[in-house]
């Protein structure tokens, strides 16, 4: 998450989350794994933001301001034609994905546009598309099912469960479900639930499992989160 004055709300999309950062001093942002990708409006660049397995930072001065989508697990591949797993820990120009010659003109209108996010938003709507086998595989590891009993429930075999991910989510089930969990952990942890009790609510074995894990995903102790 961007540090700042951050808006988040519903687009009427299914699928699609708006958001918006201004930068008010100098800092270095720690972006925390989501299995979700972004495009992103910044500087007067369009950009797209990957799956991340681990904790990115971002350096971005005073006054930057961010407007971007934020499409949930499994969505964002329809909107920019390209599997997950390419762009997984990665940020880059949507003119790395796309022809820069159609960049080029939907930077100039999200650029004339006085509501940036809507500008995205006309790029995004007619791509995306929500995959409901998906949307159950990130139910079912979100609700801490085993995998084998999460790609049952679609329907598909492990190996065709890891394929179908990595090409989604940018990364397998069993990643996409750690990253799942330290959310939830996050999570109750913000509402001041003691760590032994958020380790218990949301499956891991005990404190010490929760705490590698948030080191592991995050960068930092969950003392620091």
């Amino acid at each position: 998450m961007l540090a700042g004055v951050y808006r988040e709300w519903a687009t009427g999309v299914a699928g699609a989350v708006g958001w918006s950062r201004v930068v008010e001093q100098p800092q270095t942002h720690r972006i925390l794994p989501d299995g979700c990708l972004d495009l992103i409006w910044s500087d007067g660049r369009l950009l797209v933001a990957g799956p991340d397995t681990v904790a990115m930072e971002m350096r971005s001065p005073a006054g930057r301001v961010y407007a971007g989508l934020r499409f949930r697990p499994g969505t964002g591949p329809s909107v920019f034609g390209v599997p997950a797993s390419e762009l997984r820990d990665s940020r880059v120009g949507l003119d790395e994905i796309w022809p820069r010659r159609v960049v080029r003109e939907l930077t100039e209108r999200v650029g004339e546009a006085p509501d940036k996010v809507g500008g995205l938003l006309a790029i995004a709507r007619p791509r995306i598309r929500v995959d409901p086998v998906m949307e159950a595989v990130v139910a079912g590891l979100r609700e801490g099912r085993p995998v084998a009993a999460v790609a049952g429930g679609v329907g598909l075999s492990e190996r065709q469960l890891l394929r179908k991910s990595l090409h989604a989510f940018g990364y397998g089930p069993k990643t996409l479900a750690r990253v799942l969990r330290m959310e939830k952990a996050l999570a109750l942890a913000a509402r001041g639930v003691p760590p032994a009790t958020v380790a218990a609510s949301v499956g891991y074995a005990d404190q010490a499992h929760l705490s590698r894990e948030v080191k592991a995903l995050a960068g930092v102790p969950l003392t620091r989160m």
